[in-house]
């Protein structure tokens, strides 16, 4: 657990007065932040792309970085942790430079998953949710993985690195801990290298025409559904 604060923060809507300049992304990517954000109708429509790139910078989403995404895409941090925390590839708390999943699923697990999870839990010196003292590497026993025509499977920050005995493994873990697997394993929370540089198209007007419809629709339904003489 960190000693951080859970973000809680008044509403700050993206525009709006008193809205806060984001002060903990750096300057490139508060640059690549704007970006994705045009490539959305709405804002907010880029929150989960935004907490990857937050996540790219310090390894894990920080408080200091869910405020700065609130103030983007115009929410509150409270939103922004209340994604972020739906999705288990986005990390709230501190985890290591290397997060190594190991499936425990049906077919890994007959494959020798728990035998390799045990290993790795004792090589490793920590059990399946904890870092190791250097910070190098977070163990996690994870659900299937879709690679299940390689098993056991092991994922290295979302990148397969195909079945592992213990032995391999163990040659895995001294590659990560030496550096000569950065090429195509980088530090968490990099997922692509190639930046997106274009969107979904939309007509702006045929957006603004179909948003105006379902209001109308909706108000319809609510005076319908609304008993007679009362107000919907």
């Amino acid at each position: 657990m960190t000693d951080q604060a859970t973000p809680v923060g008044a509403p700050r809507r993206a525009g709006r007065h008193g809205a806060v300049e984001p002060s903990h992304l750096t300057p490139e990517r508060l640059e690549r932040a704007r970006a994705l954000i045009a490539l959305y109708p709405e804002p907010r429509s880029a929150l989960i792309p935004l907490c990857h790139l937050a996540q790219e910078q310090d390894g894990w989403l920080t408080p200091e970085a869910m405020v700065d995404i609130a103030a983007l895409v115009g929410v509150t941090p409270t939103e922004v942790l209340g994604t972020a925390s739906f999705y288990d590839m986005l990390h709230t708390e501190p985890v290591g430079t290397h997060v190594v999943a190991i499936c425990t699923n049906i077919a890994c697990l007959l494959g020798g998953a728990a035998e390799l999870l045990e290993h790795a839990e004792v090589s490793l010196g920590v059990n399946a949710g904890g870092t190791t003292p250097d910070g190098v590497v977070t163990l996690e026993e994870a659900e299937c993985l879709a690679d299940c025509d390689r098993v056991p499977c092991v994922q290295v920050n979302h990148r397969f690195v195909g079945a592992q005995t213990p032995e391999s493994f163990d040659a895995l873990i001294a590659d990560l801990r030496s550096g000569a697997r950065t090429e195509d394993i980088p530090s968490h929370g990099t997922l692509i290298r190639v930046p997106r540089t274009n969107g979904l198209e939309a007509d702006p007007e045929r957006v603004a025409a179909e948003r105006a419809a379902e209001v109308e629709a909706r108000a319809a339904r609510a005076a319908a559904a609304a008993p007679e003489g009362k107000p919907a």
